[in-house]
């Protein structure tokens, strides 16, 4: 298992507060409540409970709106929580049941914010999955379907703005958690044959009203980037795909400490850890990914031991590459900069409009 000594590394705390706060941005948390929630932090075991505390204190005022009759209040503060239950588990703690407990609560509380905030919303299982599935409001039709796929150390409750922004241009979309993700993570280990998860959960979507399954589309976040283009080079029913921070290749051995060791955990040890890493390279699959590819990258994500997906820009047939040169990794610091133009895309690409 892993060292659970890591989280006793010196300077750790201050440097994730600082690096996570464009996630935190990028995922919709309130930079002033990051500050306010991190500042009496000593040590980053702490970063659970801290982070817990500012969720429940969203659900405690969602169940009060909600018991006064204001729905949309209260969607909004449970879908608050879900993203506070999610970042309360981004450190690779050595309390993995807490963890899976923070997931389960990010996953019920999302549930709940569908439920007043989009009650369309169904609920998506299959073998190696979970997700929801949201419809457009204003869909003329059959939609398109785009699968939202996490990272890393990432989930379905993560990207927010994503799922908005494809709602807001007619596409429906399915956010899922796939192996050693979100709500999964305590009973399954990272797939790096992502494309099997995908075709699970575009099978699980047959026969089911309102989509257009014959246009279908990935996007996938971090190492989520990875896994995306790893399907479109394999799973025949996708039309496009977007990878967004997604690596090209990892190298073990240059990989930080943060990586490997969530690796570690999510996988069950180091030797099955680098043996996952060893498998994510898209140097061979790179040529065979044929569908539209755009490739969304951040001029300021440099991690070490990853080797950008700029290179799958340059390789794969029918690639674009949108580069934001002060976009950092997940371009928290640039939402503007990728996001619309990242939607239309995507719209254009499956409905022939960007319908921004």
């Amino acid at each position: 298992m892993i060292d659970p000594s890591f989280l006793d590394t010196p300077g750790l705390l201050p440097a994730f507060i600082e690096e996570d706060r464009p996630r935190a941005h990028g995922a919709g948390l309130d930079l002033y409540e990051y500050a306010r929630a991190t500042a009496p932090l000593t040590s980053p075991h702490d970063w659970p409970d801290a982070f817990r505390a500012v969720a429940r204190g969203y659900v405690e005022t969602a169940e009060r709106a909600a018991a006064e009759g204001r729905t949309v209040t209260a969607g909004e503060r449970y879908r608050s929580a879900a993203r506070w239950y999610h970042f309360a588990g981004l450190l690779p703690h050595p309390d993995r049941a807490g963890a899976a407990a923070l997931a389960a609560e990010a996953d019920e509380a999302m549930r709940r914010a569908l439920a007043l905030l989009d009650p369309g919303a169904e609920r998506i299982e299959g073998e190696g999955f979970a997700g929801w599935l949201r419809r457009p409001a204003a869909a003329s039709g059959a939609a398109p379907v785009v699968v939202v796929v996490p990272g890393m150390d990432s989930g379905k409750e993560e990207f927010h703005a994503v799922a908005e922004a494809l709602l807001a241009r007619g596409l429906a979309v399915l956010a899922v958690d796939g192996p050693g993700q979100g709500v999964l993570a305590a009973t399954s280990a990272p797939e790096p044959e992502y494309h099997r998860v995908v075709g699970r959960a575009l099978d699980a979507l047959a026969g089911r009203a309102g989509l257009d399954l014959a246009r279908t589309a990935v996007i996938g976040l971090s190492l989520g980037g990875y896994y995306a283009a790893e399907s479109a080079a394999r799973e025949p029913r996708l039309c496009a795909a977007v990878s967004v921070s997604g690596p090209y290749r990892l190298d073990w051995d240059g990989l930080v400490p943060f990586v490997t060791e969530t690796l570690a955990q999510r996988c069950g040890g180091y030797e099955a850890a680098r043996a996952f890493a060893d498998r994510v390279d898209l140097a061979d699959l790179a040529p065979g990914i044929t569908v539209p590819l755009l490739v969304v990258e951040g001029g300021e994500d440099r991690i070490p031991g990853v080797t950008p997906a700029t290179a799958l820009a340059e390789h794969a047939p029918d690639a674009e590459l949108l580069l934001v040169p002060h976009g950092n990794h997940l371009l928290g610091t640039a939402l503007p900069d990728w996001l619309p133009a990242t939607a239309d895309w995507l719209a254009e690409k499956l409905t022939g409009s960007p319908r921004g």
